[in-house]
């Protein structure tokens, strides 16, 4: 009868409409699998804090690790990146979720078909990881802390806190495409506020120590670190250089500053990892990574510890302290 044929149809297609779509991330049955990839080691605080913030904004959208996914977990020094992602690509995971220039070059070189989300990149135009902020384009989009532009105030401001400011020596390693960029903005910056940079090019821990007494020997009056992986990998040395010379010290991250250096002038990193989840929820979900476009920072803070600026024999012009986001005492 053709009623029976029409009846037949019709419970066929609700039996199909009651089976939830799998998109080509998420294989029915199969828990996603994420990979992230930290170019810092475990005692970096920051390192923890951004992992964190990206677990938690899983979570708030739903995602119980262990149930509705997985976390592969990785960490390198510089010369060990390379191996790692090449780790997270035999995995098979679904994103690679990572961040800094050498890091995102290193999962770049491994994989052009995983989506790969950018936690903080430098300048990923000028660097070659996307076509533009709208249209990424290829496999990789994200968030970016435009470390560049950003060195430029970082170096106004070292001029606000230490009066009569005229030398300061720049660490940064010209390895990294990013850190050249902060240079050059560190250069320009210097210019236009009549301050002289001195270049301590570093492209390994084993030539710190001669940076350093190349900074000595210019009687540099301050230290402007770049946003370098080296520099929270070796910090203690770093300090420890700064504090005998009574150097002022300037960094890109609050971590680095409650650990005793001057000051610090960037962006929230933990939110933009906690944003980051919110690119691996649209992926998992069909989303192509080269559609979704590359988001910029939302938050920036100046932090500045006290204690450090009074062993320092400095006293924090009001105006400085007025714009501060955090006080260290």
């Amino acid at each position: 009868m053709w009623y029976s044929a029409v009846g037949c149809i019709m419970m066929l297609t609700l039996s199909l409409l009651a089976v939830p779509l799998a998109t080509h991330a998420q294989p029915a049955g199969k828990k996603p699998r994420i990979g992230f990839l930290s170019p810092l080691l475990s005692n970096d605080a920051g390192a923890s804090r951004n992992f964190e913030a990206f677990r938690q904004g899983l979570r708030e959208l739903g995602y119980i690790e262990g149930q509705h996914l997985s976390i592969e977990y990785r960490e390198a020094p510089p010369d060990r990146l390379v191996e790692r992602a090449a780790e997270l690509v035999r995995l098979s995971v679904a994103v690679i979720v990572t961040w800094t220039t050498p890091a995102i070059q290193a999962v770049k070189h491994a994989t052009t078909t995983i989506p790969i989300v950018m936690g903080a990149s430098g300048d990923p135009i000028r660097t070659g990881f996307v076509a533009s902020l709208p249209h990424p384009g290829g496999n990789i989009t994200g968030l970016t802390i435009l470390s560049a532009e950003l060195s430029a105030k970082r170096l106004e401001l070292l001029t606000q806190l230490v009066p009569g400011l005229a030398r300061v020596a720049v660490l940064w390693t010209p390895a990294n495409p990013a850190m050249v960029l902060e240079w050059q903005e560190a250069q320009a910056a210097a210019r236009r506020l009549g301050v002289q940079v001195q270049s301590l090019e570093i492209r390994g821990p084993d030539e710190i120590a001669g940076a350093f007494a190349a900074a000595a020997r210019e009687h540099a009056q301050a230290l402007f670190l770049t946003a370098e992986a080296l520099s929270s990998t070796h910090l203690p040395q770093i300090l420890d250089f700064a504090a005998r010379g009574r150097l002022p010290t300037s960094f890109h991250r609050r971590e680095l500053v409650e650990a005793g250096g001057l000051m610090s002038y960037g962006v929230d990193l933990p939110d933009l990892f906690h944003r980051a989840a919110t690119y691996v929820d649209k992926i998992l979900k069909g989303a192509h990574p080269g559609d979704l476009p590359v988001e910029q920072p939302m938050k920036f803070e100046l932090v500045i510890n006290l204690k450090t600026a009074q062993e320092l024999g400095l006293t924090i012009p009001p105006t400085v302290l007025f714009q501060a986001d955090a006080v260290i005492k």
